[in-house]
């Protein structure tokens, strides 16, 4: 099983990512428990902040784009953690999935997660992330998980985030265990020809 985790984190180092980094071993860890093997490949989304405005400046996505919507395209699942931003997403998240080809994210189970200061903003999870998804025709987890500042305090501490990622994942494993392998891009793109060939048949 091919899992695809895309991180919104903007420094070095970076909160969301860490954040990121657990939530993936934790699913690992919950399908493992299952002996289901998982390969779990990181996309930081900084890396491609240049690649993403020109596609949206432009229409065209560059190879390097390409080949990472193909491996979105190509998962079971995907994990999505963002930063937050005025109680939203940051600009950077949403770009990437405004030009990520639609209907890739079709019917894929999404686990969402974000970052923030405080746990205030918590709601962002139910009122940003998961009716984005929900748009987007993806297979929401019911469990999504929110990391503060102090969620990553030192002394061991960290304020239940373990105990949330542990349920998240074991809510995710399951629904990925559910829902089995994903329509591949290819499929996608065959599909989508289809429906135009019709249409432009109907007229």
């Amino acid at each position: 099983m091919t899992l695809i985790v895309i991180s919104g984190g903007l420094r070095e180092p970076s909160s969301t990512r860490l954040l990121a980094d657990r939530l993936g071993a934790a699913v690992r860890a919950e399908l493992g428990a299952h002996d289901i093997d998982v390969d779990v490949e990181v996309i930081e989304l900084r890396h491609l902040a240049r690649v993403i405005v020109d596609a949206m400046l432009t229409g065209f996505a560059a190879p390097e784009l390409e080949a990472v919507f193909d491996a979105v395209a190509g998962s079971q699942g995907v994990i999505a953690v963002t930063p937050t931003f005025n109680a939203t997403f940051s600009g950077l998240f949403k770009s990437f999935f405004d030009v990520l080809p639609e209907q890739t994210l079709a019917g894929t189970p999404v686990l969402i997660a974000a970052t923030g200061g405080t746990q205030r903003h918590s709601l962002m999870l139910d009122h940003a992330l998961r009716p984005m998804f929900n748009y987007l025709h993806a297979q929401v987890s019911p469990s999504g998980v929110f990391a503060a500042t102090a969620d990553f305090g030192a002394g061991g501490s960290d304020s239940g985030l373990t105990e949330r990622i542990t349920q998240a994942a074991r809510d995710f494993a399951r629904q990925l265990r559910a829902s089995g392998p994903g329509p591949h891009r290819d499929q996608l793109d065959d599909e989508l020809t289809e429906i135009q060939g019709l249409l432009s048949g109907a007229h």
